[in-house]
């Protein structure tokens, strides 16, 4: 595993366990209880999504729309805040707003995926009014976008490579010639995708050399995480947050 720190978010001494969505296998992802259930674990990074309401509102919540696991429904960019609020993920707990994140956890660091475009400056924003530049890193699937709010924030801004990043340094690790764009600090990423294995010694060695760590996603089998590690991977997300502290402490490894 790489020493090297690029950033103060990754100021963590050994493999970072990110608590993803809070912990999603207890059925209240991206709620306050569950963030605290984390936290009450010892988690002290955590995995969580953001979306903007039609009132520009910064909400806390992986899909684009209330109906998968709340009961409410309609899509979130379309609702004010005021609708959005009176949802209950599970039927009980209310959807947070970021901002509200980051005061009820303030020793908690965030990886924010930035689900659309009209989230951007909604999270930018926040995350400048807060002061919060060393608790925050913003992936997204999309390269582009990630690549507006590096150029927008500068290099306050911890980001992870997009899909772009993520295929080129996997080129780069097989020997094909190829440069990621990004000025991000870490490349997240799932362990395979399409049938085609992602994580493997050589993208750990690739991304390593280019002073980037690596975190993986969504691990839940404790025999895929330790394998993970042993790989030298910098960082595990998981649903299964006992699970993957249980692995960690086996190891000798979790803090």
């Amino acid at each position: 595993m790489t020493s090297l720190v690029r950033h103060p978010y990754l100021d963590h001494p050994g493999p970072i366990p990110f608590a993803h969505r809070g912990g999603a296998a207890a059925g209240l992802e991206n709620t306050v209880a569950q963030f605290r259930r984390a936290v009450d674990a010892g988690y002290r990074y955590v995995e969580t999504d953001v979306h903007a309401t039609r009132d520009g509102r910064l909400v806390a919540f992986h899909d684009s729309t209330l109906d998968r696991v709340t009961d409410g429904a309609g899509r979130i960019a379309d609702l004010m805040w005021s609708q959005v609020r009176q949802a209950r993920v599970g039927g009980k707990e209310p959807v947070p707003l970021f901002e509200e994140l980051l005061e009820t956890f303030p020793g908690v660091r965030w990886n924010v995926d930035l689900k659309a475009e009209p989230a951007l400056h909604p999270l930018l924003n926040l995350i400048a009014r807060a002061d919060a530049w060393d608790r925050v890193c913003v992936g997204s699937f999309s390269e582009a976008r990630v690549a507006r709010a590096q150029r927008l924030a500068g290099p306050r801004l911890a980001t992870s490579y997009g899909t772009r990043g993520v295929l080129d340094l996997r080129l780069n690790s097989w020997g094909v010639p190829a440069r990621p764009r990004s000025s991000a600090i870490a490349a997240q990423v799932p362990e395979a995708r399409s049938g085609i294995q992602v994580v493997d010694r050589r993208f750990v060695r690739a991304a390593h050399a280019r002073g980037l760590q690596v975190h993986v996603w969504t691990i839940n089998d404790p025999d895929r995480m330790h394998r993970l590690l042993d790989l030298g991977v910098d960082g595990i997300m998981t649903d299964h947050i006992d699970a993957l502290r249980k692995v960690m402490e086996d190891r000798g490894v979790w803090v």
